[in-house]
């Protein structure tokens, strides 16, 4: 697949900027062939991926830094990577079990929101030094479908 546009920003990991983050890629991701339902769960998708880091990555320590790239392949597919340089995940495969948390006080429901809504999900975590969580989702076959 050929890239036809990316955006790439980072950010302090504070808490306000998990609204600053879902609104440029949902901004991003209007120019696809999508709906605005689809544009809210981009949104919802990057929001928890954003969460994850500032809360479980940093556990909540301001001023480290999230990194998104948002990009637009040919076929009309979006790929979505949140990257942080946190204390990264032990056990990839317990966190992507439903209701698994880290912290007892949340639900543990992220990845499993985060599949719900897209196509793939690919996370890589090195303990000490970082998530980079990876999504796809393809518009093309969505919109054929329905004229079929």
């Amino acid at each position: 697949m050929n890239m036809k546009n990316y955006v790439r920003f980072e950010f302090p990991s504070l808490p306000e900027n998990v609204s600053f983050a879902r609104s440029c890629v949902g901004a991003f991701a209007a120019q696809l062939n999508c709906t605005l339902e689809e544009i809210e769960e981009i949104k919802l998708v990057v929001s928890e991926a954003v969460s994850n880091s500032i809360i479980h990555g940093y556990d909540n320590r301001p001023h480290e830094k999230v990194v998104v790239m948002a990009t637009i392949l040919d076929n009309e597919v979006m790929e979505i990577m949140v990257e942080d340089f946190g204390k990264g995940i032990v056990d990839i495969g317990q966190a992507m079990e439903p209701s698994y948390s880290s912290d007892p006080a949340r639900m543990g429901l992220g990845f499993s929101l985060m599949q719900s809504f897209m196509d793939e999900l690919d996370v890589c975590s090195e303990p000490g030094r970082g998530t980079s969580v990876k999504l796809k989702r393809s518009f093309r076959a969505k919109s054929q479908a329905a004229l079929a």
